[in-house]
């Protein structure tokens, strides 16, 4: 009897050689297999477990429906709809271990929407040919996606797609194998953070939170790590927040690539989680390494961190509504939330001497955030720098006061 099982998702029509491959593989290795059919005008060679039919009716729809619409996106989408909801019911039912999507740009569109369905700690592999490809915005990309490039694969088997596939097929085999899930024994703290160069309080709040029982997961903040931590935030999955560092909320606003999404800051209210915040590293602008600087950020304060990323200093004005845009995602929720402003700085490089020192548009940050932040939310303005101790002091009072009144819950 197989060990893990696995699901495995394209077009039966068009690609049924290459997705019997990587089931043959997955067999020979000792798994379990199952196939889901996501076409729309063709057949598969043999029956799968889950057809076309059954993939369009969990979409509340029906493949006549697909056809009709006239639209091969709005078809493709009927069938990623049906497809995720699919997928989902079989991992919570237990009946599937890992997923493996094989497709070109429109099998890679559904493919990424299923893997956003699945749970942290689900294997989910996509074989494709858009693979690490700029076609893909990262707001697309699940927490633990993992992607193969499929070369040579366009049209039918050979030696160089072969090797893409096979290794596909071992790695979620091996991952579903490898994979330890989460126990769940103790309640989570979600802390976002960088590098501690730049922020250091995760080094002293760690071993603190720790010791009074929890579980902490540290999300580095540029641009995916905020993805997985609203992900997580999304699905209920921690008892209390620290985001602590919020660079990518101030690239959001500034336009830059390296951003955690249209939501972040919004879904640990949205799922009743209390929040303590503080605006770590909120006065830089980070750039990919490969862009160019835009202009009117030419003359600002900077810092090339390394060849992948670079910063530039935000202005008073800017950093004047990144303060108000945080006021206002903090009051979308009645979930409580509790800002501390270390008012002597936000990161190592903004103290007297560094490449990132502005203290006269820090002062116009924090004078915007003395008026903005207010009812619901609590403010206790601090101070001292970010990496202080005295900034960690203050943050585990806060989540003693919250522990002993029951905001924060330690039941799991």
């Amino acid at each position: 009897m197989a060990d893990k099982t696995i699901l495995i998702v394209g077009t039966f029509d068009t690609k049924n050689d290459e997705l019997g491959y990587m089931a043959e593989r997955i067999r020979l290795m000792g798994g379990g297999t199952l196939c889901m059919d996501i076409s729309v005008l063709g057949d598969p060679e043999k029956p799968t477990d889950y057809s076309k039919h059954d993939v369009a009716k969990a979409a509340g729809s029906s493949i006549q429906a697909a056809i009709d619409s006239g639209d091969e996106n709005t078809a493709m989408q009927i069938m990623a709809g049906g497809a995720s909801a699919l997928a989902r019911q079989l991992c919570q039912a237990g009946k599937c271990d890992g997923v493996v999507i094989l497709g070109g740009t429109m099998g890679t569109d559904a493919a990424l929407d299923i893997c956003q369905a699945l749970p942290l700690g689900v294997p989910k592999y996509v074989v494709s040919t858009v693979s690490f490809s700029p076609l893909i915005p990262p707001s697309r990309l699940s927490a633990d996606i993992q992607m193969i490039l499929w070369a040579g694969g366009l049209y039918g088997l050979n030696s160089v797609c072969k090797s893409a596939l096979s290794q596909a097929a071992g790695a979620v085999l091996g991952a579903a194998r490898a994979v330890e899930p989460s126990t769940g024994g103790m309640p989570m703290i979600g802390m976002t953070s960088l590098g501690s160069s730049c922020l250091k309080y995760m080094k002293t709040l760690k071993p603190a939170l720790e010791q009074r029982g929890f579980e902490v997961a540290i999300f580095h903040a540029t641009g995916m790590g905020g993805m997985a931590y609203e992900s997580i935030a999304r699905e209920g999955g921690f008892a209390c927040v620290m985001d602590f560092a919020l660079p990518e909320l101030g690239n959001l606003l500034a336009g830059s690539v390296v951003h955690g999404g249209d939501d972040r800051m919004l879904n640990a209210g949205a799922a009743g989680i209390p929040q303590i915040i503080a605006p770590g590293c909120l006065d830089l602008i980070d750039f990919a390494g490969w862009q160019d600087i835009p202009e009117r950020y030419q003359d600002r304060p900077f810092h090339a961190h390394n060849r992948l990323i670079k910063s530039a200093g935000l202005n008073g004005e800017e950093r004047r509504e990144t303060a108000r845009e945080i006021a206002r995602r903090l009051k979308a929720s009645d979930t409580p939330a509790h800002v501390i402003l270390p008012n002597g700085g936000v990161e190592e490089w903004d103290r007297p001497g560094g490449e990132a020192h502005d203290p006269e548009a820090f002062a116009e940050f924090c004078d915007e955030m003395r008026k903005v932040m207010t009812d619901p939310i609590t403010f206790t303005e601090i101070d001292c720098h970010i990496n202080d101790q005295h900034f960690v002091d203050t943050a585990l009072e806060i989540v003693d006061r919250w522990i002993a009144d029951s905001t924060i819950r330690m039941e799991v």
